[in-house]
């Protein structure tokens, strides 16, 4: 039976947007891009993340235009749970909030998009002024991950792709139970559906 797994990203519903995590101090990180990165991190010690735009606070959402993933106590269990091995979990101050949140590190990255199966990808141009992203790609319409090539992981990032933030259906599930996500999951295995 194949697995199915889904690409997280903001839902089109009335939502608070936070700013990208900070130090408790206020200093940006070095590497503010570092929480959707797909590695492991060390300790950043106390960190915050500060209301951009008032609105509907959700369990789970991107922060910034890194869009760090900050979820709540409850969303955190659910990565501690059922992908201990997959992430890391950093607890972040979110201003206004009295309960815990937790910025939710995926550490790997997987090797898996299967491109003849996505529906248009388009590559950094080779003459792109920024050689970092060199042999990436630049955005994907209708993503597939060839599952058979996850490595057994249930979060994860994509190789040449890593702002994709990729979860199991399992996880998919256990966050949807958690409930007032300010998420959607559109599914990345499997053909895709008619239109």
């Amino acid at each position: 039976m194949e697995r199915h797994f889904y690409s997280v990203g903001l839902a089109d519903v009335p939502h608070w947007l936070l700013e990208t995590p900070t130090r408790e101090s206020g200093e940006a990180f070095a590497e503010p891009w570092m929480f959707a990165d797909g590695r492991v991190l060390p300790d950043p010690g106390p960190i915050k993340a500060q209301v951009s735009h008032p609105g509907e606070k959700r369990t789970f959402v991107f922060a910034g235009v890194e869009e760090s993933p900050i979820g709540s106590e409850a969303v955190a269990n659910v990565f501690r749970t059922l992908a201990p091995g997959d992430v890391q979990l950093f607890p972040v101050t979110v201003e206004g909030a009295s309960e815990r949140y937790f910025v939710v590190n995926a550490t790997k990255v997987v090797d898996a998009i299967d491109e003849a199966r996505c529906r248009e990808v388009h590559h950094y141009d080779e003459d792109d002024p920024s050689p970092y992203y060199e042999g990436e790609y630049n955005w994907i319409y209708g993503l597939r991950i060839d599952p058979s090539k996850t490595e057994g992981a249930q979060v994860f990032r994509l190789k040449k792709f890593k702002v994709a933030f990729i979860v199991s259906e399992e996880v998919k599930i256990a966050l949807e139970r958690v409930g007032n996500l300010g998420l959607s999951f559109e599914r990345v295995t499997g053909p895709h559906d008619p239109r």
